[in-house]
């Protein structure tokens, strides 16, 4: 298990980001941001009915002990505001909006649980199930037609499928040797999720068939999260504690297509971008996000540097191109646009 939490180095710009980078980010970007008192973020996710809600989930002491609130949010043009927030009695480590109901949402806790929460009920959760026997540090909502799936990943080494009523497990998927972090449906295959864990690999697994269809040592340290390229079902990206994001082509797993370098701590969580099927962002435990084109070269096309704590939760906005949200243990969810990618065609990079 990785230990290196509390850390007071202070991150740096690195050596391959573009001169303009260093400018201040008042004059490339514009910020909004929401403070979550007394509650560090874990995760965000951008609804995908909204254009401008923004779930996240968060922990009390850092997750390490308290418990957990879930909050969603609108971005209006005062700022951000509180639509509402749900108290749970432990951590609360990730969150995943419906497909199907534009008011339904689930996250995952630190007691083992999963909660579906309706955003028009201010009391308890519709729903709540627990058959992970350990903290469930992952869930994500299926994207691809005809399917209306969960899967949650869980310290205890298994990853469920669930319906959307979160009823009892359709599912139970085991092979990982150690902690999954990450569970992400495919967007094009149906029946297909990634999984990203402790033991070093990426996995892809077959939900029909029940089975691992490929086990692939990603990294020689500990995998904290992995997502699919919006546009190519060959496409997967893994970010881990060596400090490294890695670009799997999944017909050819021998080497990565690429691997991005330039966090100074551990990557806790990678995302591709919805409109540029290049373009990919990692925030990590060095307080930076930054922004990729894998591509290029040199592969970096921004490092945002605007938390004072680890930077757990990071998405694109779906509606809106260029946005980005992200949060931190520093109690603070930011909404902007990058000014790399506001450029429209990374004109302002090399």
């Amino acid at each position: 298990m990785f230990q290196g939490w509390r850390s007071s180095v202070v991150p740096r710009v690195g050596v391959e980001t573009p001169l303009w980078v260093t400018k201040s980010y008042t004059e490339l970007m514009m910020t909004t941001t929401f403070r979550t008192a007394e509650r560090h973020g874990y995760a965000v996710e951008v609804s995908p009915f909204v254009p401008h809600r923004v779930a996240c989930a968060t922990s009390q002491y850092y997750g390490i002990t308290g418990c957990g609130s879930l909050f969603v949010l609108d971005q209006t043009k005062s700022g951000v505001a509180l639509v509402g927030s749900w108290a749970w009695g432990d951590g609360l480590f990730d969150v995943t909006w419906s497909e199907a109901n534009e008011h339904v949402l689930v996250a995952a806790g630190g007691d083992g649980s999963l909660q579906l929460w309706d955003t028009t009920n201010q009391n308890a959760p519709l729903r709540v199930v627990k058959e992970h026997a350990q903290e469930v540090y992952s869930v994500d909502w299926t994207q691809t037609r005809g399917e209306n799936l969960l899967v949650s990943g869980s310290w205890d080494q298994t990853a469920k499928v669930w319906d959307q009523t979160l009823s009892r497990s359709l599912t139970t998927l085991r092979g990982h040797q150690g902690v999954i972090y990450s569970t992400i449906w495919s967007p094009h295959i149906p029946g297909c999720f990634a999984s990203a864990s402790g033991d070093g690999t990426l996995r892809i697994w077959d939900v029909n068939a029940g089975a691992c269809r490929l086990a692939i040592p990603a990294h020689s340290a500990e995998v904290l999260s992995c997502d699919w390229c919006k546009y190519d079902q060959n496409i997967v990206a893994t970010g881990s504690v060596d400090c490294s994001v890695c670009v799997w082509d999944l017909r050819n797993v021998q080497q990565a297509v690429n691997q991005l370098q330039g966090h100074t701590y551990a990557i806790r969580r990678v995302k591709f971008c919805p409109f540029r099927s290049t373009v990919l962002a990692s925030c990590s435990y060095d307080f930076t996000v930054r922004f990729w084109d894998f591509s290029r070269t040199p592969p970096l096309l921004d490092s945002v540097e605007h938390h004072s704590e680890f930077v757990c939760g990071l998405d694109f906005n779906l509606h809106i191109p260029n946005q980005v949200v992200d949060c931190s243990w520093d109690e603070t969810v930011k909404i902007y646009s990058p000014a790399c990618l506001s450029a429209g065609t990374h004109s302002a990079a090399p």
